[in-house]
């Protein structure tokens, strides 16, 4: 399942939020996403979880959770169209 965390901190890293999300399960990958011209986070990233159940907890229990803080959005990613 491929993951939405926004809302988070400029300061956060693809490792830090990595370690996060490994509590609750397999981590595929993680892509906090960057602007082009200034090489800042953008405030939010991508995660993908192998383990859609545990993509699902890890969703449950850390929307709306400070990290760093900030309140984080976390929900399900949806395609873009």
């Amino acid at each position: 399942m491929n993951i939405y965390i926004g809302n988070l901190n400029y300061r956060v890293r693809e490792a830090d939020l990595q370690q996060v999300m490994e509590d609750y399960g397999a981590v595929t990958s993680v892509k906090v996403v960057m602007d082009r011209e200034t090489g800042r986070s953008k405030g939010f990233a991508f995660v993908e979880m192998a383990n859609d159940e545990e993509a699902s907890k890890a969703i449950a229990e850390l929307n709306g959770a400070e990290y760093e803080g900030r309140t984080m959005v976390v929900k399900e990613a949806r395609p873009k169209f």
